[in-house]
């Protein structure tokens, strides 16, 4: 995907649908998931998510760069297609990264509150999402084992 061309709804489904926390949903679930999302661009060096600080967004990168930083030291660079911030639409854990735009970009933000407003209408979601992060968080103790 290219600045300037903006992605349609049936391309925000397929973006959404690679995050493992939306991995057991529906299409229409995702398709409800997608019309909260809105496109932003934003300029170079913006900060997106600052480690420490309280989440309040998931974000899908659709075209561009970001650097992730961790205690000041850079760790990884996303591209198109990645997503961060997930895990802000479920919970009130601190970042653990920040995140900075390397070069102007575009991205999908859905807001912890419009997706809790939706997980409040949508009690099966709800179940859906709890199961994959569950599924998430096991996956990790395996890791550490």
């Amino acid at each position: 995907m290219r600045l300037g061309r903006r992605v349609s709804k049936n391309d925000k489904i397929a973006l959404i649908r690679s995050v493992p926390l939306f991995a057991r949903c529906s299409k229409k679930e995702l398709g409800e998931i997608a019309s909260l999302a809105d496109e932003i661009d934003l300029p170079e060096n913006k900060s997106l998510i600052r480690q420490g600080e309280r989440g309040r967004e998931f974000f899908v990168l659709l075209d561009g760069e970001v650097d992730i930083v961790r205690d000041g030291t850079k760790i990884d660079t996303m591209r198109s297609g990645d997503f961060f911030g997930e895990i802000a639409l479920v919970s009130n854990v601190p970042r653990t990264a920040t995140v900075i735009a390397n070069m102007p970009i575009r991205v999908l933000v859905i807001t912890d509150r419009d997706f809790r407003m939706l997980l409040e209408h949508t009690p099966q979601l709800q179940l859906k999402v709890l199961e994959a992060l569950a599924e998430r968080l096991a996956q990790l103790e395996i890791g550490r084992a």
